[in-house]
């Protein structure tokens, strides 16, 4: 399903998606070479390069391979979700399988479900209800990873308990589908473990902590404001206007609006969606811009970004207000824009 803000900006997706490149998709092609290409050779140097560089190249090659999965699984390079999802197959930043990943993303495309707890599986807040009955302690973290650093640290760590607190749950009710997948998982995580300990000499520990840690940590840099809470869900998606180190190693994601919109158009041409479109795409957004992660960092370093509690219930302090960064943006006249056009946060074919 996609969302098009006009029919000129349809038809004008439409010829692009005829397109050489659209059509072959080689810049994805390119891309997979390149980050297997890469993992494989940083992994095989590993004696050469000395542990502390391999285990920093090999996460953040581990990241961007993270953010290939993420591509597969939106229908590219190939339309066979059975090639795509093979792959993205390779267990290089460890944690999560393929299969599970995209399940569980492709539920949080659900987009008037965004941000709300036990609906959105990528939402960083909690119900009132888990919140009242959380400790101290809980309340503390929870809070703390709500913030640029707490979410660096501890983000991956609560994704992970929450995967595998969901797989357990669902084989204690019966059901039993994502069982091979896990297992698949966890053999080729096995093997590739032992390769890198007997022929590469990096540790389990470096490889599963260094590594694997080290790549989910990177990715949470993205999506560490991906979404706010907001009562139209059009202004619940950020967009970020990152440099372009961050634009190639997230593939142009950090323009998260346009990607929820049109979860069809591949990241080689999500810039040039955006940029055809820029006024309207940040008057779309309710001004949820950022002028790229530094913005974050200045900001929410130390200090949470948003309330835990989507629901906020009374009692809790402090009281999260909209950061002054949003407000008023606007944007430069230098950019072509298309005629205006109020959009609703249902999908439309």
């Amino acid at each position: 399903m996609a969302i098009y803000l006009d029919d000129t900006q349809r038809n004008a997706i439409a010829r692009l998606s005829m397109s050489r490149t659209w059509r072959t998709q080689w810049p994805t092609w390119a891309l997979i070479v390149a980050i297997y290409g890469g993992w494989f050779g940083v992994a095989t140097h590993a004696r050469v390069l000395g542990l502390p560089l391999t285990t920093a190249l090999l996460a953040l090659v581990s990241a961007w391979y993270m953010s290939l999965q993420h591509e597969l699984l939106h229908g590219h390079p190939t339309r066979s979700a059975r090639l795509n999802a093979l792959l993205g197959f390779t267990p290089l930043a460890v944690w999560f399988p393929y299969r599970v990943y995209r399940d569980s993303h492709l539920q949080h495309h659900d987009d008037p479900q965004l941000t709300k707890p036990r609906h959105d599986p990528e939402s960083y807040f909690v119900d009132g209800e888990v919140w009242e009955r959380a400790g101290w302690a809980m309340r503390a973290l929870l809070t703390c990873r709500n913030t640029l650093a707490g979410r660096l640290l501890l983000g991956p760590a609560f994704a992970i308990a929450a995967t595998g607190v969901d797989a357990l749950r669902k084989i204690k009710r019966g059901d039993w589908r994502d069982v091979p997948a896990w297992l698949a998982h966890f053999a080729a995580l096995a093997a590739l473990t032992a390769w890198l300990q007997y022929v590469c000499s990096i540790s389990a520990w470096v490889f599963i902590l260094g590594v694997g840690y080290g790549a989910l940590s990177l990715g949470s840099l993205r999506s560490f404001r991906e979404h706010r809470a907001a009562h139209e869900c059009a202004h619940r998606t950020v967009i970020n206007e990152a440099g372009l180190f961050w634009r190639l190693l997230y593939l142009n994601n950090n323009f998260h609006l346009v990607h929820h919109d049109l979860p069809h158009v591949p990241w080689f041409a999500l810039r040039a969606v955006y940029e055809a479109s820029r006024e309207q795409y940040i008057e779309r957004s309710g001004g949820f811009l950022v002028a790229g992660y530094g913005e974050w960092v200045r900001h929410n370093a130390f200090v949470p970004a948003e309330n835990p509690v989507h629901d906020r219930p009374r009692g809790f302090a402090p009281a999260f207000k909209e950061p002054a960064m949003y407000a008023g943006r606007r944007c430069s006249s230098s950019h072509r824009a298309m005629n205006p056009r109020t959009v609703s946060c249902r999908h439309r074919k």
